[in-house]
């Protein structure tokens, strides 16, 4: 019995503790932010909040993400987050800013953010409070009682309740700590959910949301699904047009050289160079064709060693910066792979440049890749296909793609696929 008592104490101590902390961020975080998104909308008609909401509004979310995880891994309260991505083709400079905060202000999400910081302040707060000081106050009813009291002697301190100014009553105080310390104990950890099940109620999207959620999952389902076919198709033909035809006349050849070995060796020895070279060609194919389903280098030595050795194959001048400090999973890397190798592509086919730059780095649990040519520009309109070839891939992760690419260019693409890496 003595034991689960101890761990009761220590998981009630911990959870004052962090109600504790995280009352700052309430205060620090949640109070600040409120006050300059209300700010920044405000001041969209002088044109400076259409600088600066899209940044107040990014570091609101990524608040309320830490809320997210926060309450998945202390009270195992799971909140839903739901944004919209931009479009693939939200365009650079002034006019891109004001699309960017026209689609910010028509996300619901944006304002359930916003009721969320108020509420967090103000309700979310109290919870924390009460979650910490029942575990603290208890303490000032001890002291009391162990002689703070007689500074009180000549006036009366109240203890909640109990008016101090004797021992007597501060025995009382101390008796009324012990009771509020033993309702912390168990009141502790309900209050801390209480305090995330709050924010659950802010943030998460409506029903009519996870509605549109659902739909576009079946919907990238579906895309994964005839990509997969289609991607079957093709090593099909491949194989069927290339390897497998050329083994196939070797093994004709070496049945003719058979033949001629002894009536004409001469005849026989030329058959026989062009087999090996024959079987030297499928096995290229064979090779180029496995790089195609999943590169070995990708499997052995991760993305970016992946990256780095597919923009060594091209024909354009590629410099790959690449920091990531672990691996994703497998169809991940494998998605982020195909998209870059498509980008890649794209930009030798349309973009008329000479030059490429490949960033790829993990934060905030989103693997983040850009791909940025200093070719003509107009990627949007002069590649689509292979741009909806890539936006397919990453729908099946939940991933986005933005593309900024005036005419003249400089062209960036840019990928997010949402990962954790190990």
């Amino acid at each position: 019995m003595k034991q689960p008592a101890q761990s009761r104490v220590r998981t009630a101590m911990l959870t004052g503790g962090r109600a504790f902390v995280l009352s700052f961020a309430c205060i620090a975080g949640s109070v600040t932010l409120f006050v300059l998104s209300v700010l920044s909308i405000t001041f969209i008609l002088l044109g400076i909040g259409l600088v600066t909401t899209p940044w107040v509004m990014e570091a609101v979310r990524k608040h309320a993400d830490q809320r997210r995880r926060l309450a998945a891994t202390w009270s195992d309260v799971r909140i839903p987050a739901y944004y919209r991505p931009f479009p693939k083709d939200v365009r650079a400079g002034f006019t891109g800013q004001v699309e960017r905060t026209t689609l910010l202000l028509k996300d619901p999400a944006t304002w359930r953010d916003l009721r969320w910081l108020l509420l967090d302040m103000t309700a979310g707060f109290v919870l924390l409070v009460f979650t910490f000081a029942l575990m603290i106050y208890p303490l000032e009813g001890l002291v009391l009682a162990a002689g703070l009291w007689r500074v009180f002697e000549d006036s009366t301190y109240w203890y909640t309740f109990v008016p101090v100014d004797s021992q007597a009553t501060g025995l009382a105080a101390a008796a009324l700590g012990i009771v509020l310390f033993v309702v912390g104990l168990w009141a502790s950890q309900p209050l801390l959910r209480l305090h995330f099940v709050l924010a659950r109620s802010a943030l998460a999207p409506t029903q009519e949301e996870l509605a549109q959620r659902i739909d576009r999952l079946t919907e990238t389902r579906h895309e994964a699904v005839d990509t997969a076919a289609s991607e079957l198709r093709r090593i099909e033909r491949d194989l069927h047009d290339g390897a497998q035809a050329r083994l196939v006349a070797m093994g004709m050849n070496l049945g003719t050289i058979e033949a001629l070995i002894e009536k004409d060796p001469a005849q026989a020895k030329k058959l026989l160079a062009t087999a090996r070279a024959s079987s030297a060609e499928a096995l290229t194919e064979l090779r180029d064709l496995v790089r195609g389903i999943h590169p070995p280098v990708l499997a052995e030595r991760g993305l970016g060693d992946a990256v780095k050795a597919l923009s060594l194959r091209m024909p354009i001048t590629s410099e790959v910066t690449v920091e990531l400090t672990g691996r994703a999973e497998a169809p991940v890397e494998s998605a982020a792979y195909f998209a870059v190798s498509e980008a890649l592509t794209n930009v030798v086919k349309h973009a008329d440049a000479d030059r490429i730059w490949v960033d790829m780095h993990h934060a905030e649990g989103m693997l983040r890749i850009s791909v940025t040519d200093n070719g003509k520009g107009g990627a949007a309109a002069g590649s689509g296909s292979g741009l909806s070839g890539i936006e397919r891939r990453l729908g099946t992760f939940d991933g986005v793609l933005a593309v900024s690419s005036p005419a003249g260019g400089p062209t960036m693409v840019t990928m997010e696929i949402p990962c954790a890496l190990s």
